[in-house]
């Protein structure tokens, strides 16, 4: 997900950089995208034969690619900490900086999730708990720091809105939904009731500041006419809030029994299909207008940009959504919805992949932005 990157196919005589300078905070979107193919696969109702040893190896590839990521960007920070400000200062860059904790709570589920069968529950948990708070610190850092900096710095006007001003607000969401599945491995009482409360506190942060944000979103599509074509993919980062916070509704009912006292465990279960089934409906009726809107940009020569891993995570999320309905309801329609979505995110990742380790290969996604026509060599 990058706004400036250049589309495919991609132009001979582009030089394949040498360093990570261009390396933005953006690239942690294929870690988050990679992620979530194994773990929603993971809670499909299916019982296909080989599925879980597939969703382990692709959670185990997310786990290769969060490392390598973290290390390069080490060293981008180290080398080019001149680039690196310069992001923090750039409003079409900045929101980016919400993508760091989604990919490492991102992983960190996914080792709960799929992981154990790899590594061991014991092995699972350590993992999954350093990662969670290394995320959760992170994001909701990201989530005071990012809107303050667009605030505070040379600012982007309310016509500019876009979607992904939404990326540092749902960080403390992915905590939220990924948050309980630790609550059976911390000391029972209070430490179990604290960090399933804490979930529910940041499902709060971050779905207030949505909705803050996304009316200003959608105003902007109204009346500032269409997105520029690289950007269409990103109205699929609106699903994100939506799925994420149905996910984390269905795993506060999944663990809150025995957890907190009644009426509440159960309220938590109510609460589970009540606030999801309408929110989900809502993210159909968003997945068919960014669909609709992508294929019209599509048709006017929309090349692939880090864009497309707008596909990914956020599909994803309701996948797990679906999947969470699917338990509190027993409806066979919402077994149905996560089979299809689950489908169309799985091609959206292979494709997005496939083009990715294209551009590396051939340079042009690491490479700086190249000059306007006629200007300055």
């Amino acid at each position: 997900m990058v706004t400036a990157a250049p589309p495919l196919p991609l132009t001979r005589g582009v030089p394949r950089p040498r360093t990570v300078r261009h390396l933005g905070p953006n690239w942690y979107a294929v870690v988050m995208g990679t992620a979530v193919v194994g773990t929603a696969g993971a809670g499909l109702p299916l019982p296909v034969p080989g599925l879980r040893t597939v969703c382990t190896a692709v959670w185990a590839l997310s786990l290769l690619l969060l490392v390598a990521l973290l290390a390069a960007r080490a060293l981008h920070w180290r080398h080019h900490a001149d680039q690196a400000r310069a992001h923090l200062l750039d409003p079409a860059m900045v929101p980016f900086y919400g993508c760091p904790a989604m990919a490492l709570l991102a992983v960190g589920g996914g080792a709960m999730t799929v992981g154990a069968d790899l590594i061991g529950t014991s092995a699972a948990v350590a993992l999954d708990a350093v990662l969670f708070t290394a995320g959760t610190a992170v994001g909701l850092a990201a989530a005071v720091t990012v809107p303050y900096l667009m605030v505070v710095r040379p600012r982007a006007a309310v016509g500019e809105a876009s979607p992904v001003w939404l990326l540092p607000l749902v960080a403390p969401m992915v905590s939220a939904a990924l948050g309980p599945l630790l609550v059976p491995h911390v000391p029972p009482g209070q430490a179990r009731a604290t960090l399933l409360l804490a979930c529910v506190a940041m499902f709060g942060v971050s779905l207030f500041a949505t909705l803050l944000v996304l009316p200003m979103v959608f105003a902007r599509l109204l009346t500032g006419g269409p997105l520029p074509p690289a950007l269409a993919p990103t109205l699929f980062l609106v699903l994100g809030p939506l799925g994420q916070s149905t996910t984390a509704a269905g795993a506060f009912a999944d663990v809150a029994p025995g957890v907190v006292a009644e009426p509440y465990a159960t309220g938590f279960g109510v609460f589970a299909v009540l606030y999801g089934v309408p929110v989900i409906g809502f993210a159909l009726l968003w997945c068919a207008l960014a669909a609709a809107y992508v294929v019209r940009a599509r048709r006017r020569g929309m090349g692939f940009a880090m864009t497309w891993w707008a596909f990914t995570f956020p599909v994803g999320t309701c996948v797990t959504g679906a999947e969470a309905l699917s338990r509190h309801t027993g409806l066979a329609v919402f077994d149905g919805l996560a089979v299809v979505l689950y489908a169309v995110l799985v091609a959206a990742w292979g494709t997005a992949a496939a083009h990715t380790v294209r551009g590396l290969v051939s340079g042009v996604l690491l490479a700086g932005p190249r000059p306007a026509p006629g200007g300055p060599r």
